[in-house]
């Protein structure tokens, strides 16, 4: 069930403000996050059942021997489910499944979630946590353009008071430090069970809105670059991608480097419901990592929040083999860990006039970590027809908890499906590195590097 005393303040917002530019919370509001909020926003206390613990600070100690790169150990390898949940027994958990969640179990008579106690993991520096307190009483947005202002090196908006604040909370989130190499596969299972390698590839990406030596006044409004280099196939080998995304949506800039045309070259296009070629066209490009770019062709509203299952605390998942975890129909229910948590649901709804071939969306954003944990898509006929998934990675080392890696997409009506930002098969695994120079992040240095 959904918080009764937020629905009456978010009522209570929209009528003061009308949907327009939204003003920070007050002083007394922010010094909650010192009391019953933890300093990223969420609610301190467990639930009434106990189902879902208290914080009591997330994960932040790594294994003595781990090394940057490594994959992670799972920290609850010797704990077994509480319970399953199958098409035949869902009808007691109605409340906590997400409606994707529902036709998996319906679709599949096979599907089934392992739902384990509840760990509230999710962590960040003290740093992190003081500069999201400075930003709960001067972060702003507004929300016909999306654009951010007065947030800096922290979550913007702990203490959200629309839909649109809760997804710059996921563009601004914590992901472990201020640069990060992630090398990847994508892989794809067709409706027939077959399984196909879509892409290799390395991606790098830095957040200079978390530049610790930074503040407010020198943040020059770019939070995000990001650079992917691609190695599979080897038909489109050499070729890369540039992402420049800015708390002001429309100073964004991509731009594609094409081994054929050996040159780089706008991209506009690297947006929306644009098919993603990463994926081979499967997914949409405001898909990937969640979500990917602005969302300003439609109109969000804050629901509220609620108790749902989902996937959560995943390093297990991203310790097996590919072979082991992507299986026809569905992932690996036995890899594959669910939790109990709080999260946020905002459902985005296409604006009169605009197009997209997904007009309407259910976000679930995790209360701890402002990750995307779930999306449902539905179709212009109302029928939900794909619903994105992330296997949270656990990072201690850093410490984090984030949706960038392992995250995919289940088409509901054909049974095809993928699993992207995998290093499954791979040696390294998703971790910061040092910050290369501030010529890295740039057109021409893509192209130097991706000249074969």
């Amino acid at each position: 069930m959904f918080n009764k005393n937020l629905m009456m303040t978010l009522c209570s917002l929209a009528l003061l403000t009308g949907g327009m530019a939204q003003a920070a919370v007050s002083p007394d509001q922010a010094a909650r996050l010192k009391t019953d909020l933890t300093p990223m926003g969420a609610e301190r206390a467990g639930n009434a059942d106990g189902s879902i613990p208290a914080w009591d600070g997330g994960y932040t100690q790594a294994p003595a021997d781990y090394k940057s790169g490594d994959k992670r150990a799972d920290p609850f390898a010797g704990e077994k489910p509480l319970y399953r949940i199958t098409a035949a027994n869902m009808g007691q958990y109605g409340e906590q499944l997400a409606e994707g969640t529902k036709v998996l179990l319906n679709k599949y008579p096979d599907y089934r979630l392992d739902v384990y106690p509840t760990h509230r993991s999710a962590a960040a520096p003290q740093w992190v946590y003081d500069n999201t307190f400075a930003n709960a009483t001067r972060a702003q947005v507004d929300v016909p353009t999306e654009k951010v202002s007065g947030a800096y090196g922290g979550i913007p908006f702990p203490i959200p008071q629309n839909g649109a604040e809760v997804l710059w909370n996921y563009r601004l989130s914590w992901q472990g430090g201020d640069t990060i190499s992630a090398p990847f596969d994508t892989w794809l299972m067709t409706a027939g069970g077959k399984k196909v390698q879509a892409t290799r590839a390395k991606f790098s990406y830095q957040f200079p809105y978390y530049f610790k030596e930074g503040n407010l006044e020198s943040f020059g409004g770019k939070y995000q670059w990001g650079k992917l280099y691609t190695e599979l196939p080897s038909s489109k080998a050499g070729e890369g991608l540039m992402t420049h995304w800015d708390v002001d949506p429309a100073a964004r800039a991509a731009w594609q480097y094409l081994v054929g045309q050996r040159r780089v070259r706008r991209a506009p296009n690297i947006a929306y419901d644009t098919p993603d070629f990463v994926t081979s066209g499967v997914g949409l490009f405001d898909e990937a990592f969640m979500i990917f770019g602005p969302t300003d062709r439609y109109d969000l509203k804050l629901v509220g929040k609620k108790e749902l299952l989902v996937p959560y605390n995943n390093n297990r998942a991203g310790l097996a083999k590919s072979d082991d975890l992507v299986q026809p129909r569905f992932l690996n229910p036995d890899l594959v860990r669910w939790e109990k948590h709080r999260v946020w649901v905002v459902e985005a709804t296409l604006k009169s006039g605009k197009r997209h071939v997904v007009p309407r969306r259910t976000y679930y954003v995790d209360e701890d970590s402002w990750q995307v944990l779930l999306v449902d898509g539905y179709d212009a006929q109302g029928r939900l027809g794909r619903q994105m998934y992330s296997l949270t990675l656990l990072a201690p080392d850093m410490p984090a908890l984030t949706a960038q890696v392992m995250w995919g997409s289940y088409n509901l009506d054909t049974g095809a499906y993928f699993l992207n930002s995998s290093s499954n098969d791979l040696k390294e695994q998703y971790h910061a590195v040092e910050r290369p120079s501030a010529t890295f992040f740039t057109p021409d240095a893509m192209a130097n590097s991706s000249i074969r």
